[in-house]
């Protein structure tokens, strides 16, 4: 294990640096991955709180000031360990040009199917052995709870408490109808956005024009009506719902006489729709949900999202509405960053080889104190699956209108807060 240490803003930072195994089942095998964690705070007194985040495919976050936001409140009672989920961030990241190590389509299918929960956590024990932490706190937001989740499942020995926030999972829940509570919600999330701002009619003009005119994108690609759409994953975050409006102002320009797209917005949209930055989350997105238990064994993605998509008009051809944490097939034909990958896509959403995720029967019996944030009109994780699985592992519940999925991020420590008191865990 590697370690470097510097201090910030009154806070000491350790980074840490250690070879994990690929495969946890084949650990024999020697193959392994860098896993990179950050450590802030320095008093041994406090206990280690390990932050999983939001993705898939999503660092941990970076934030140079540790002593705002919802970090700095959890400073208060811990020492905060953010780690880089592997296959982001520092941790042997994954993307086109780093599966060019391996040889063929079937070699690097096989690679990124050990990059998910499972592994994830995995990882977490491997992390905490190597720091000879005692069973220690975890937050995790959005798929970060997915992860908690599959932790309870199979190394409760190793977790004291776990906060969650906007991410219990739906356990038995057929994909399908997964999808279709997040695309009702974001129904309602595109009827309450209309409603506030005069941006209807505007979506409804690009919507049309890129139909019938060709507009390219800064990275060279032309720009589809129904990749456009995906902005609306906007809708689902309060950080997010506003800026979208300013987002969409000001979008055309006249050129010779001719009603255009401007360079501006074109970049600014550019910028949100590429996954360069992480092609592991369009890549591995639908892959959380295969396999979630035994008796979702076997069953492929399928493009769920896709085929979902086709019962709502409202996001078909003769609607406008905006998508949200959706994942499509096309966007693998027509996003520069992804189209190296697109055979990878292709396999694992039809792979039926997934180890399950989740043991309803130990978490039925879950003996952890769990707190949760679940927010009403969460648009990507369906409330009522959430609270059903609650119940089932015996969760505190605090259920919220007051934020979007966002809430961690958005509440500036006042989310966190709420769940310290809620949950009262016995070192605080």
């Amino acid at each position: 294990m590697d370690v470097t240490s510097y201090r910030v803003y009154g806070h000491s930072v350790q980074e840490i640096t250690l070879d994990v195994p690929h495969n946890y089942s084949r650990p024999s095998d020697g193959a392994t991955i860098k896993l990179f964690a950050r450590i802030i705070g320095d008093d041994q007194s406090k206990p280690y709180l390990l932050f999983l985040q939001g993705g898939p495919g999503s660092p941990a976050p970076r934030q140079g000031n540790p002593t705002t936001g919802w970090i700095g409140r959890a400073l208060q009672d811990y020492r905060v360990v953010l780690l880089d989920q592997r296959g982001t961030g520092r941790s042997t990241r994954i993307d086109a040009a780093t599966l060019e190590n391996f040889g063929s389509s079937a070699e690097r299918v096989a690679y990124l199917k050990d990059f998910r929960a499972d592994a994830i956590v995995g990882d977490c024990e491997t992390l905490r052995a190597a720091l000879n932490a005692p069973p220690w706190y975890i937050l995790g937001q959005s798929y970060g709870g997915f992860c908690i989740t599959t932790y309870l499942s199979t190394h409760p020995e190793g977790v004291a408490g776990a906060y969650i926030t906007g991410g219990l999972p739906g356990l038995e829940v057929a994909l399908e109808d997964n999808y279709r509570a997040t695309y009702r919600q974001t129904i309602e999330r595109n009827r309450e956005y209309f409603a506030q701002f005069p941006d209807e009619q505007t979506v409804r003009d690009i919507i049309r024009h890129l139909d019938t005119h060709q507009e390219r994108l800064p990275t060279g690609e032309v720009l589809s009506s129904r990749r456009f759409r995906t902005i609306g994953i906007n809708l689902g975050t309060d950080t997010g719902y506003d800026a979208l409006h300013f987002l969409l102002e000001s979008p055309f320009c006249t050129v010779r006489g001719h009603r255009r797209l401007s360079q501006s917005f074109l970049t600014r949209i550019g910028a949100q729709l590429s996954f360069a930055d992480r092609p592991l989350y369009a890549l591995m997105h639908e892959t959380i949900y295969a396999g979630r238990s035994a008796g979702l064994a076997g069953i492929p993605t399928a493009w769920a999202a896709e085929r979902v998509r086709a019962e709502f008009p409202e996001f078909g051809a003769q609607g406008h509405y905006l998508t949200g944490e959706h994942i499509y097939p096309w966007q693998f034909e027509e996003d520069p960053a992804l189209i190296p990958l697109r055979a990878e896509a292709h396999a694992l959403a039809h792979d039926i080889d997934f180890p399950p995720l989740y043991d309803l029967q130990v978490l039925a019996t879950n003996q952890v104190p769990v707190v949760a944030a679940v927010y009403t009109n969460d648009m990507f994780v369906p409330t009522t699956y959430s609270l059903q699985t609650a119940e089932l592992m015996g969760a505190k519940v605090w259920q919220t209108d007051a934020y979007q999925h966002d809430g961690l991020r958005a509440s500036a420590g006042k989310v966190l807060d709420r769940l310290i008191k809620l949950g009262n865990f016995r070192h605080v």
